[in-house]
């Protein structure tokens, strides 16, 4: 039997679903996904989307902050992570957890994930993706690592046409 990717969506139950957990950097580059049943809660995607990181990339470095102190890498997570369970997680694959609190109006570092929220704009901009209804876990990640793939591209292109010089360079800022 062939693992799903695909459930009944949450809020109409006799529609198919998928949703997808993205760790992204900074700039929105994505750095591992991980699809699962539109149905099933955010906070058990965590744990394999950001230990995917870990495993590919290997251990993230600490940096140091203006006053010299050690920082970890930030993870900004919406009120759904608010959980004992999500910082301990954080907390050891070694993450500094900002997560916003149940119950109180989203802090102003909720504005910290944009690039995320960008990121899934560029990736909804893919209509097979947003239209996929394969349920096979192989065909929906085939086109989820396309799509960031994709957008790896655009952005790189797009930086190009910034800061060097061609003589195919695009005239346009829409890239077809």
């Amino acid at each position: 039997m062939p693992v799903r990717r695909q459930g009944r969506s949450p809020v109409d139950r006799g529609k198919q679903g998928m949703k997808r957990s993205v760790a992204s950097d900074g700039q929105g580059i994505p750095l591992n996904l991980v699809a699962a049943r539109a149905n099933e809660h955010d906070s058990p995607l965590l744990e394999p989307t950001l230990a995917g990181i870990v495993d590919m990339i290997g251990p993230l470095p600490q940096y140091r902050d203006l006053r010299g102190d050690d920082e970890f890498p930030n993870v900004h997570l919406d009120r759904g992570y608010d959980s004992r369970k999500s910082r301990d997680l954080l907390d050891r694959l070694g993450f500094d957890a900002h997560i916003a609190a149940k119950g109180q109006p989203a802090p102003i570092q909720a504005g910290q994930r944009w690039p995320v929220e960008r990121l899934h704009s560029w990736m909804n901009g893919y209509g097979k993706l947003r239209r996929c209804t394969d349920k096979r876990k192989v065909i929906v990640e085939f086109y989820l690592y396309l799509a960031a793939a994709l957008v790896v591209i655009r952005r790189l292109i797009n930086q190009a046409r910034s800061r060097y010089r061609w003589p195919a360079r695009p005239t346009t800022r829409r890239l077809r």
